[in-house]
């Protein structure tokens, strides 16, 4: 069929399924880790937020075990924060004393898999780690068919015509491919390391268990880590925003 009004309604409705499936799938993986989890957001200014994590490409949100009343009388059961406010969060934490049996199995598996991982895990990170480092090939392979496919089959001037939705469908699957591959950090993962947060006016030295980055997080397990000076530290897992966290040294 060759009506040109229908063939822009189906681009752009396949645009619109392709962009939704990317979008949902693309959350940042070291916070996607504390999904279900009870955590604490501790903010910059020191401020402190407590629930069960869900998470979009879009933020996050914290459920209140029961509804809060704040000073004003209104009563809350979440709280949102938005991902262009990301750069507000010192960290995300799970404290182990906080976690139901669930919790505890679930995430006692997750440190069995993580802690010197075994040859075939470490093979499959290093499978995705060779497709995150070719993503300028991909691009150049994609506008490469696109081109020939204009040229030599019967569907080509129907992409051309439809330039704008296959462009915009080529940049949502593009930005879906993980980018942040960083060969120094690579080797320490699933090894101990010490981590150097930036709090306030003070440096830390954080020693944990290397999980996973991303662009803008670090996660480590297994750390000794108190919000304030005069709280004892607690055992619990850590989500950083690099911007003030990073990892220093290898620590075994």
């Amino acid at each position: 069929m060759n009506n040109p009004l229908f063939i822009t309604i189906v681009f752009v409705a396949l645009v619109t399924l392709v962009g939704a499936f990317v979008r949902r799938r693309s959350r940042d993986k070291c916070l996607k880790s504390f999904v279900g989890f009870d955590v604490v957001i501790e903010n910059v200014g020191g401020k402190q937020v407590w629930g069960r994590l869900r998470l979009e490409n879009t933020g996050l949100e914290l459920l209140y075990c029961s509804p809060h009343k704040d000073c004003d009388g209104h009563l809350e059961t979440s709280y949102i924060l938005y991902k262009q406010e990301y750069s507000n969060m010192q960290a995300v934490i799970r404290y182990h004393d906080q976690l139901d049996e669930r919790g505890r199995n679930r995430r006692d598996k997750e440190l069995a898999r993580t802690y010197h991982p075994r040859l075939l895990r470490r093979l499959g990170r290093r499978i995705k780690n060779i497709f995150k480092t070719i993503r300028d090939s991909i691009i150049e392979v994609i506008n490469v068919l696109l081109s020939q496919v204009k040229k030599t089959t019967p569907a080509g001037s129907m992409l051309t015509s439809q330039d704008k939705y296959v462009n915009q469908m080529k940049n949502e699957l593009i930005s879906s491919v993980a980018t942040s591959y960083e060969p120094l950090l690579e080797r320490h993962i699933g090894h101990k390391v010490v981590l150097e947060l930036i709090k306030g006016d003070k440096l830390l030295e954080i020693e944990g268990i290397l999980k996973d980055y991303t662009s803008e997080f670090v996660e480590l397990l297994d750390v000794n880590y108190s919000i304030s000076a005069e709280e004892a530290p607690r055992r619990a897992d850590l989500v950083v925003l690099r911007k003030y966290g990073i990892i220093r040294h290898l620590a075994e």
